[in-house]
């Protein structure tokens, strides 16, 4: 399964929902050029592959964010359908007041949050980045560092869930505090606090952890 993004199946099975909800094929036009407020207009106006540039555009960081909260690929592409279909069917709501990279980040991250309350997900890596090997390391320090890497998600999936969502958004992301207030519609101030909060109650964790 590709880490890039939504697989295929999954990818196929939003379009066929979205294709089935809207009921207007719509005209497929050249909609590379096009902005995404530009797009959210013309799928409103019932042409579907409007939204189906939208996904490409966005698919990977969709996806990425919802692996981080559930470190597991097949549940983070499910989560990632589950939250363009959502996106979509609640599309009418943006208002163009933020970016709608900023406010499909926040679909997708509410709808991680309410996943939280269900199992665990296993860990695996999401990409090359985390266990590939580095020019001039022993095998054993690669394989040390995959499992602090492993040791610092799980201790973040132990974070209270606005901490959580913070600690991914700046750490992982890497978005400035003010995007994540608007992600997760608070303050920046209160982004901060959790942030502060998230790096402390982290440190102990691990800390514990290797106790």
């Amino acid at each position: 399964m590709s880490v890039d993004a939504l697989s295929l199946s999954s990818r196929s099975a939003l379009r066929r929902h979205v294709a089935v909800e809207a009921r207007s094929p719509g005209a497929r036009l050249p909609m590379t050029a096009l902005d995404d407020g530009t797009l959210v207009q013309q799928c409103l106006a019932g042409d579907t592959a409007a939204f189906d540039e939208l996904v490409e555009r966005h698919r990977r960081q969709v996806y990425q964010v919802c692996y981080r909260f559930v470190n597991n690929h097949e549940d983070a592409s499910d989560l990632a359908q589950d939250a363009f279909l959502r996106a979509y069917r609640a599309l009418h709501t943006f208002k163009g007041n933020s970016a709608f990279g900023t406010w499909l980040y926040r679909v997708a991250v509410n709808v991680c949050l309410n996943r939280l309350s269900e199992k665990r997900a296993a860990t695996e890596p999401i990409d090359q980045r985390e266990h590939r090997d580095v020019r001039g390391e022993l095998p054993d320090r690669g394989v040390l560092r995959q499992e602090q890497a492993a040791t610092v998600r799980a201790a973040i999936a132990r974070l209270p869930k606005k901490q959580r969502a913070t600690m991914i958004l700046r750490m992982y992301h890497e978005l400035p505090h003010e995007q994540i207030a608007a992600i997760l519609g608070s303050s920046v101030g209160a982004v901060k606090a959790n942030f502060f909060h998230a790096l402390a109650n982290l440190k102990k964790l691990l800390q514990e952890k290797a106790r």
